[in-house]
């Protein structure tokens, strides 16, 4: 049996027990639960069907997290990604118009350049070109960006034509409820209960059993069963725009995406094998060229089953944290993935009141690299600052990091901080200048 687990997931016996490490992935699978209520909301405003986004949601977590598991052989889940499916639904084609199937092809392409890119060199080359404080402020703006989305969907903050954006009725309705929820999974992570984020959600949905929406007069939540078979990907799956892939907005959206989920996956791989004391004494993590192929196979994968970019989750840290080491985490974590397909009823019942608190808690964790950015130095601060400014107040994800990386240039370039300025960054600054001239 130990040789069996060995070869499968890396796993030692005398360094490991089978215990721990499935203790650590039902711990994981927990902590980051919370996507198989939030992903299908997210979609619903783009008339996906939610039970088939459910379904794409799980299978894409459940085949990600299984490379992970048996190809690097690690304690890392996957799943389609936050603030990557807010660029989905809100930049790609609430925004620029695109439909959803623009959006998929363009997510497919992506996970075949990632592909690509971790066969070769130029991987290295893109990431290394990139300065450290543009990729900090790229995490904490897209925390801002998906607290927003939160708290806009719960109808706390809502449209006003004097002011662009205010506060809406919080004593009431929607509003009410995520109030009620935000304390509840706040005071759950502060007490660091496992599953915080998921129990706060459901407890939350449970609440709004009891508080009607005032539109309606209806119940906010209404729950219609528990177990049922898995909806089909039929209406979504392989759903491909293959007309449009030479197209500018095709490249301008495919370098996004692949931008996003390049630094997402090398941030949380580097910060979680940090803490769990599995990097080197340089600070290089054994295997990364895996994890990253686990993390695009998963985006390809994903993409054909319908949903957006499927990226390592940062709640792997959670599982790490509780002693998961092998890819026997993992795997453990992806068989919850695979349990919880059956239980899409009490998922897809759960409302966007519900899922805007794990939204604003999930933007609060994805703050903390603001810390790194050094302030005091405003050829590095003003672009962070810009980058993580627009992409909320914009409500563009591209937006905030093309105009991150142009005033990066020109502003080093103004205070003729030449050498700080790589070749690739002047080539990236000038094709995002004419993508804002000429498209």
């Amino acid at each position: 049996m130990s040789t069996f687990l060995t070869k499968a997931f890396g796993f030692d016996r005398e360094k490991h027990t089978v215990r721990t490490e499935i203790v650590a992935g039902i711990t994981t699978f927990l902590t980051m639960a919370y996507i198989l209520a939030v992903n299908p909301g997210i979609f619903s405003a783009l008339d996906m069907p939610g039970g088939a986004v459910f379904t794409a949601t799980a299978l894409a977590a459940i085949v990600g997290t299984l490379v992970m598991a048996l190809f690097a052989k690690k304690p890392f889940a996957l799943a389609p990604g936050m603030g990557l499916n807010a660029f989905f639904v809100f930049t790609v084609c609430l925004g620029y118009g695109h439909s959803w199937q623009f959006a998929l092809t363009a997510v497919f392409l992506e996970g075949i350049l990632f592909i690509i890119l971790t066969l070769t060199k130029v991987r290295s080359w893109i990431l290394n070109a990139i300065p450290l404080s543009l990729k900090h402020a790229i995490g904490a703006g897209i925390g801002l960006f998906i607290a927003f989305i939160g708290l806009q969907n719960a109808g706390i903050i809502v449209n006003n034509d004097a002011t662009l954006v205010g506060l809406g009725k919080i004593t009431q309705g929607t509003a009410l409820l995520a109030v009620i929820g935000l304390v509840i999974t706040g005071a759950l992570v502060i007490l660091k209960v496992k599953g915080s984020i998921l129990i706060g959600i459901l407890a939350t949905a449970v609440i709004g059993l009891f508080i009607k929406d005032p539109a309606t007069g209806a119940a906010i939540t209404k729950f219609s069963g528990v177990v049922s078979a898995p909806d089909s990907i039929a209406p979504i799956f392989c759903k491909f725009e293959w007309g449009s892939i030479l197209s500018w907005d095709m490249l301008a959206i495919v370098f996004t995406f692949l931008f996003i989920d390049m630094f997402d996956t090398m941030g949380t791989i580097i910060g979680v094998s940090q803490k769990a004391g599995m990097v080197d004494e340089k600070g290089n993590v054994d295997g990364i060229d895996k994890m990253f192929m686990a993390d695009s196979i998963a985006t390809v994968c994903g993409a054909c089953f319908g949903t957006s970019t499927t990226t390592t989750y940062v709640e792997s840290a959670s599982g790490v944290g509780a002693g998961g080491r092998t890819g026997l985490t993992a795997f453990t974590t992806a068989c919850c993935f695979a349990l919880a397909l059956l239980f899409s009823p009490i998922f897809l019942a759960i409302p966007s009141a519900a899922t805007a608190p794990a939204l604003v808690i999930v933007g609060v964790m994805m703050m903390t690299p603001v810390v790194k950015i050094d302030w005091e130095d405003f050829t590095e601060s003003i672009p962070a600052f810009i980058t993580v400014l627009l992409m909320p107040v914009a409500y563009s994800i591209s937006d905030g990091i093309l105009i991150g990386v142009i005033s990066y240039v020109l502003l080093n370039a103004c205070a003729g901080k030449f050498k700080k300025i790589s070749p690739t960054m002047w080539i990236l600054a000038a094709l995002f200048i004419c993508k804002y001239i000429f498209i």
